[in-house]
């Protein structure tokens, strides 16, 4: 997972190299400002105690091992000279100004440095969020049979602000912190390697300690994220099927099973937040124990060793290392939240990773009308184990409309998604103008489609954006006009802001006939050659029938017309009737020939009177 998240950065930071670049150069500066600002306190103590060693001539630069001392004694000749000048009160007022402008400038630095890491931050995770809706999109209609609606929901929303909130929020500290520390661990060194070398034996042992703490956070959080997405699709159910949970009063039944889920929902988070929670008072206690220690050990090498070390200089060794404390301390808390986050990271990971099987040709064909025939050649077609179609051979000429008539579960509506590659077929071909649609892009293939469904399918939005939904530009003249003809423009024009008037969530503003004839329009605006009608009248009434059949005579007027029909009466005028049987076509022909032939078609034609 780790290899994940490392794929995840590559793939999305590289795009913000050049804020990637302010941080790190802003970050370097305020660390050495800060070490500079901390400089200025030690001349400041010298003079306040009197115990400041007159340097009277300019040091001579030793080596890069020496360079501590070399500053330090340059500093000391500047100050000894200012004093001797102006006296120390001077001198003490002008360091004094120095603490503060070197104050200033250092977190004036931390500011920039901050501000080009949420600028980065803030960029990744809109560019992570728009690349999982857009890979979302690109997926097949199978991937989402396999998946809950809810838990999909959850990945792009919840699990995204997870990473947003701990693995990009760490960022900052995992980006920052390292470079901190480094530099603070080479003047802590300069300073004097004996307290450094002490301090080195120190950390990894606290950092161990802290580690522990953090083992099986990644797990714990996984579970989290997996309730939520339970969560959201029981939400997505409730909702959805409130009239019926009403009509059979199984409120209480649905609130014990919410209840029961976000129950376990606090359960995992109590789990995580115990590791997290205990992180910081675990660090501090190390911290405060740690420079404890150093203090002693320090104060050994003053009283007791003939280390050369300066009671002054230890003060600033103590000031650094205290600022070096908190870094290490958010770095730690940065590994507990990237553990947290690499859970969402792992769920959003399987939308991101997942492999689309509706392959597209790398020399594809194109089309831009259709002007022959629709053809399927020996087509057989399985979700998983069971043939749901076999051995399909049905053509479809320009112009002339198709019944595919049957039984539930005897494949029509697979056979027809087969046509706008929802699916695959396993074995033979479909042909459009003797062009394999495998060969066409997805987009010029969809284009020459219209589809009108059993259940309209609308969005919270208004009349004009529904019709106008996938046409690019359209005017009011041309919706109306679309509308008109679908018998909807009267319903529509009742209504108190007509065409902008927001029809509800999936249209529940309306009734089963007015979205019906709303889809309707949608489809006629688009003006597809190719319709695909899936029981487009079954559910409604017979009045809200009548006007519907009326809106889809004017649609399939000089179009080529695919009907899947429950009801026989309404695809009596067909051109052809197919009659598909356990997934075969068992028989075919006009309305007529097939009542004569005496066969299914009959039996279904007499049942359908006895009812």
């Amino acid at each position: 997972m780790k290899n994940k998240f490392i794929t995840i950065l590559l793939r999305f930071v590289p795009a913000y190299k050049s804020q990637v670049a302010g941080v790190v150069f802003f970050s370097l500066l305020s660390t050495v400002l800060s070490l500079f600002s901390f400089a200025m306190i030690v001349p400041i103590l010298e003079i306040l105690f009197d115990i400041a060693q007159p340097v009277t001539e300019m040091p001579a630069y030793t080596g890069v091992a020496h360079l501590f001392n070399y500053l330090k004694a340059c500093m000391s000749y500047y100050v000894t000279i200012f004093m001797v000048e102006y006296g120390k009160i001077t001198a003490l007022a002008l360091l004094s100004v120095a603490l503060v402008v070197m104050t200033f400038l250092k977190v004036i630095t931390f500011y920039l440095s901050s501000m080009f890491m949420a600028y980065t931050q803030t960029g990744v995770v809109r560019d992570l969020r728009n690349t999982i809706l857009d890979k979302t999109l690109t997926l097949p209609i199978g991937f989402f049979t396999e998946e809950r609606k809810g838990d999909i929901m959850s990945r792009i929303s919840v699990d995204v602000a997870d990473v947003e909130a701990s693995i990009m929020g760490s960022l900052d500290m995992l980006v920052k912190n390292p470079l901190v520390i480094l530099v603070y661990l080479v003047v802590l060194v300069a300073v004097s390697w004996e307290l450094s070398l002490f301090v080195l034996i120190l950390l990894p042992v606290a950092g161990l300690l802290m580690g522990g703490v953090g083992k099986n956070l990644k797990k714990d959080s996984l579970e989290v994220g997996q309730e939520q997405g339970a969560l959201t699709s029981q939400l997505e159910e409730m909702l959805g099927g409130l009239r019926i949970i009403k009509a059979f009063n199984a409120e209480q039944r649905i609130a014990n099973r919410f209840h029961d889920q976000t129950n376990r929902i606090r359960e995992a988070i109590l789990r995580v937040v115990k590791r997290q929670y205990l992180a910081h008072p675990m660090s501090e206690f190390l911290g405060t124990m740690i420079i404890a220690i150093v203090v002693c050990y320090g104060g050994w090498l003053i009283l007791e060793s003939h280390s050369g070390l300066q009671a002054s200089v230890f003060i600033y060794y103590i000031l650094i290392f205290y600022s070096i404390i908190n870094p290490i301390k958010e770095l730690s808390r940065a590994g507990y939240n990237v553990r947290k986050g690499m859970a969402s990271l792992e769920r959003i990971d399987k939308i991101l990773s997942a492999k689309n099987p509706l392959a597209q040709n790398d020399t594809p064909n194109h089309i831009d009308s259709f002007k022959s025939a629709i053809t399927y050649k020996h087509v057989s077609f399985k979700y998983k184990n069971d043939w749901v179609l076999r051995d399909i051979n049905l053509e479809v000429p320009h112009g002339k409309t198709i019944a595919l008539v049957g039984q539930s579960g005897s494949g029509k509506s697979t056979l027809v998604d087969l046509l706008p590659r929802f699916w695959d077929a396993q074995e033979g071909e479909i042909l459009i103008d003797g062009i394999n649609i495998k060969t066409l892009p997805l987009k010029e293939l969809r284009a020459l489609m219209g589809n009108v469904n059993q259940e309209a399918i609308l969005f919270n939005d208004s009349f004009f954006n529904n019709i106008a939904f996938g046409v690019k530009n359209a005017t009011l003249e041309e919706v109306t006009a679309a509308a008109k003809i679908a018998n909807a423009h009267d319903f529509i024009m009742a209504t108190e802001q007509g065409y902008d008037s927001n029809i509800g969530d999936r249209g529940c503003k309306l009734s089963g006939g007015q979205r019906q004839r709303i889809s309707i329009a949608r489809a006629i605006l688009k003006n597809p050659p190719i319709l695909i009608l899936d029981e487009a009248t079954s559910a409604l009434d017979t009045e809200s029938e009548k006007l519907v059949q009326e809106a889809l005579e004017n649609l399939m007027r000089n179009r080529t017309t695919i009907v899947i029909a429950h009801r026989l009466s309404t695809v009596r005028n067909a051109d052809e009737i197919c009659v598909l049987d356990e997934g075969r076509i068992v028989e075919r022909g006009t309305h007529e020939s097939l009542i004569a032939q005496h066969g299914l078609y009959d039996k279904l034609q007499k049942n359908q009177q006895l009812d």
